[in-house]
């Protein structure tokens, strides 16, 4: 699942059209900050990160924090279980 700006998106191909329609073809990421927090039973990780998206054209950055969770799979990677994505408006 994916909450981006409050919106919640289910499933693989909802959360791809989600952000294939975008209104901006490219986007910088310039990262502040990452926590990680080790996530329940079945080895998950929790991971915060904010800091600022530079899009193209535009001449200030905006600010965002990103919340993932991952899970492991049997193969030794890890797949996103959710995605939370919030602008920072202030």
């Amino acid at each position: 699942m994916l909450t981006f700006e409050g919106q919640k998106i289910q499933g693989v191909q909802s959360i791809v059209a989600k952000l294939t329609s975008l209104p901006f073809q490219q986007c910088k990421h310039n990262i502040s900050t990452v926590d990680c927090q080790p996530s329940g039973p079945a080895s998950g990780m929790l991971v915060f990160v904010s800091g600022n998206l530079q899009l193209a054209g535009e001449e200030h950055a905006l600010k965002f924090s990103q919340m993932f969770h991952l899970m492991p799979t049997p193969q030794g990677s890890f797949y996103v279980f959710n995605d939370i994505f919030r602008l920072n408006y202030s």
